[in-house]
């Protein structure tokens, strides 16, 4: 027999637990179905450094930057590159992307922060500045630091609204039913009334680990609408590979994982089949500072170094990247650039001085920063006075990609031994590093890097906790030298269901497909590409909340209550 509700959400991700949470607020019968056990709500969000784009907020004019919707927009649309438009007959894969982005960057100046607020996310005062950009006003890149750390990074930004989805429950307004993994979605008489689950068998792992694929029976659900919030497809490598773009230069052939094993797209074919257009599929963001874990939770799982700007990044043959492929910089540009004059190579290398590690290297991830998701004001100010983070120096003991020496000599031998061929020469690698210390005898240089690094510090942010004070990396005071295996590491779907700014899918003609709504990485964070080619970071949480804001509002509208 059929369950029925109001509304069903597909996807217990941030996205799902904001829909579903608007849904509560109007008093609507929800149903939340997701194939791993809601034991564990939040998704993906969850394992997530908390970081969000806000503009012109309290904490950016507290450091001095001044910013504004003007700038920001600008910056996005730089970034964005939009050339997929159509018009009001015939609209483009871009049309409602480009909307949903200026709906975003105004909330992300306006009520964004206050909302955020009255649902108790508190924000780290120190703003980090994100993706510094191509070099050009009017290319990608932020222009002035944007990115906002929650406190508590993504346990604290899931948890307000997982609260609300439990009293829900405990209030009989919310039903959770993990364990379905829904296999088609049911129309009658061209609306979506419902969807079509396997029913998995139990297995009760801790939360991101793969769990089992056994079906065990099968059900039905029927609503007035139906919200998917599943995700994008950053675990399925088969699908990644399928989309790759050539302007990326061709696919890696081993990457690391940055996401849990459900992050699989399984929910693409039922939402086409339904009706919905998907689109900017070849549009994806992957990072190139991935170490893997080393104490890995889901297959292949991969860390994101978060780099401060000092580091020499050499590609697998010794060679320095160019401006603006500089840490921190332009990570898709970074990546072509890679994937295109290195083809026949996997990796990259960070090579730095000890001091560097410890004040440049954050990781990525919630579990990779006990102080900051724990909210330990004592833990975090220890990272100011300690040599190397713990978490750091974890992977310096413990992982297989970090490597110390006291010579450059040494260093490059450590190195080659790590890869298994002698790809590196130790006097290119030396005069490259000596190179670059020489810019550092006096206030002045030719190094954009260096230049970079100094206008950096002009950041109170970066000052404090991002951007070690420039010194020569040859100096046994900063010593010893280190060395970072970088790999790809899979993350962001950029493209997806096309939306209007009501989360309703649209179809083919750009007609909304009666009762379906998507909101999240499904639906590209937006309209099918909130960000077009390139994010300005701190986007995608955010492009969750906004979205999946919209979706449970709308789809509470158009239901009897």
């Amino acid at each position: 027999m059929a369950e029925h509700a109001d509304v069903v959400v597909v996807g217990a991700g941030l996205a799902g637990l904001v829909a579903t949470a608007e849904l509560v607020a109007r008093g609507r019968r929800v149903v939340l179905v997701d194939q791993e056990s809601t034991a564990h709500l939040g998704g993906q969000a969850w394992w997530s450094f908390g970081g969000l784009f806000l503009v012109d907020s309290p904490e950016q004019r507290r450091m001095r930057i001044h910013d504004s919707v003007e700038l920001a927009w600008q910056d996005w649309c730089g970034s964005a590159g939009w050339d997929r438009l159509g018009d009001v007959d015939d609209p483009g894969e871009d049309d409602w992307g480009r909307r949903w982005a200026r709906a975003y960057v105004e909330w992300a100046a306006g009520e964004k922060r206050a909302w955020l607020r009255e649902r108790g996310v508190r924000l780290f005062p120190v703003v980090g500045w994100a993706e510094r950009g191509d070099g050009t006003a009017t290319g990608h890149g932020n222009s002035v630091p944007r990115f906002h750390l929650t406190w508590g990074t993504g346990p604290g930004l899931v948890e307000p609204f997982e609260r609300v989805v439990r009293d829900g429950v405990a209030a009989g307004l919310v039903r959770l039913r993990g364990r379905h993994r829904v296999t088609g979605l049911v129309s009658t008489d061209g609306a979506v009334t419902g969807v079509r689950c396997d029913v998995l068998a139990e297995d009760p792992v801790e939360r991101g680990m793969p769990t089992s694929r056994e079906v065990v029976g099968e059900a039905e659900l029927v609503a007035g609408a139906v919200v998917v919030t599943s995700g994008g497809i950053g675990a399925n490598h088969d699908l990644v590979r399928r989309f790759w773009p050539e302007r990326l230069g061709p696919a890696p052939r081993e990457v690391v994982t940055g996401v849990p094993a459900y992050v699989d797209g399984s929910m693409l074919d039922p939402l086409e089949g339904a009706g919905a257009r998907l689109v900017n599929r070849d549009r994806m963001w992957h990072y190139v500072e991935g170490i893997p874990n080393h104490s890995p939770v889901w297959p292949g799982h991969g860390i994101r170094i978060l780099p401060g700007p000092s580091s020499l990044w050499l590609d697998a043959t010794g060679r320095r990247l160019p401006a603006p492929y500089l840490p921190g910089f332009d990570t898709l540009g970074t990546l072509a650039h890679l994937r295109r004059t290195a083809p026949d190579h996997d990796h990259s290398w960070f090579v730095a001085s000890r001091t560097v590690l410890g004040k440049e290297y954050a990781l990525s991830g919630s579990e990779q920063n006990p102080d900051l998701t724990g909210r330990s004001v004592r833990q975090v100010l220890g990272r100011v006075t300690t040599d190397v983070p713990a978490t750091v120096q974890a992977f310096v003991d413990h992982g297989a990609d970090v490597v110390e020496a006291s010579t450059v000599e040494e260093l490059v031998a450590r190195m080659n031994a790590l890869t298994g061929e002698d790809l590196l020469d130790p006097a290119d690698v030396r005069a490259l590093v000596e190179a670059r210390d020489r810019e550092l005898a006096n206030g002045y240089g030719k190094d954009v890097q260096v230049a970079l690094v100094r206008a950096a510090r002009a950041s109170l942010g970066d000052k404090l906790i991002r951007t070690a004070a420039p010194h020569r990396f040859l100096d046994p005071r900063h010593g010893p030298l280190v060395a970072v295996r970088l790999r790809v590491l899979t993350r962001k779907t950029l493209g997806g269901v096309q939306t209007d700014l009501d989360s309703r899918a649209l179809d083919d003609r750009g007609h909304p497909v009666p009762g379906l709504y998507a909101a999240g990485e499904v639906a590209g964070f937006g309209g099918g590409g909130v960000h077009g080619y390139r994010s300005l970071e701190g986007t995608f949480l955010g492009g969750c909340l906004f979205t999946g804001r919209a979706a449970g509002r709308a789809a509470a509208a158009a239901v009897v209550g």
